[in-house]
């Protein structure tokens, strides 16, 4: 989200989270001079996403924009974790996941980080809107809570449902309910949310 106009209109639908790209390469990215309306609802948890980026400059975009998350995107080690966390954000670590990922090599962030986020391993640190084999998180210990990511839409959000019993905590949506990069389409949204609460 970037659009101040668009940001408060899928405000208005009561989302859980929503999420500001700081990544310049992101065809989504925020900008430096991002700022969020003043009528933006505390109900609705701020997330700034960021790949590789300085824990300081993180903490400066914690600190301004008041975010409750810092989703991290890239190889950020547990230590920035924890210092990002000491400034009261929580933090969202993400795994880029196929066929062959190791879910091991998540038990070093354990400690650090608040919730998994396990999103398909692609071209891009994310927004590759295709969906990874599901059936995968079998493997995962299921120890933290999970958001799942990846190509995720109204046409297969039915399918969330193969995942009962497991650690997941919620689901991260972008390309699937955009009208445009940066731009989201607010009946695909609203049909998101109701398909979720079915």
């Amino acid at each position: 989200m970037r659009d101040r106009e668009n940001i408060l209109q899928v405000a208005a639908l009561k989302p859980d989270y929503m999420g500001f790209i700081f990544y310049p390469q992101s065809p989504r990215y925020a900008g430096t001079e991002f700022s969020l309306p003043s009528a933006f609802p505390a109900s609705t948890k701020r997330v700034g996403v960021f790949v590789n980026e300085g824990v300081e400059q993180v903490i400066r975009k914690v600190l301004d924009l008041k975010l409750d998350f810092v989703q991290l995107h890239g190889s950020e080690r547990p230590d920035e974790c924890d210092a990002i966390r000491d400034y009261g954000a929580r933090v969202i670590k993400v795994f880029s996941v196929d066929d062959h990922f190791d879910f091991t090599t998540t038990k070093g962030y354990d400690a650090s980080a608040d919730y998994y986020l396990f999103d398909t391993k692609g071209k891009y640190h994310g927004g590759n809107a295709k969906l990874f084999d599901w059936g995968i998180l079998n493997r995962y210990d299921q120890r933290k809570p999970f958001f799942l990511s990846g190509g995720i839409s109204p046409e297969n959000i039915h399918d969330i449902g193969r995942l009962k019993g497991m650690n997941l905590y919620a689901v991260d949506v972008n390309s699937g309910v955009e009208a445009k990069p940066g731009e989201k389409d607010l009946s695909l949204v609203k049909g998101m949310i109701e398909r979720l609460k079915d």
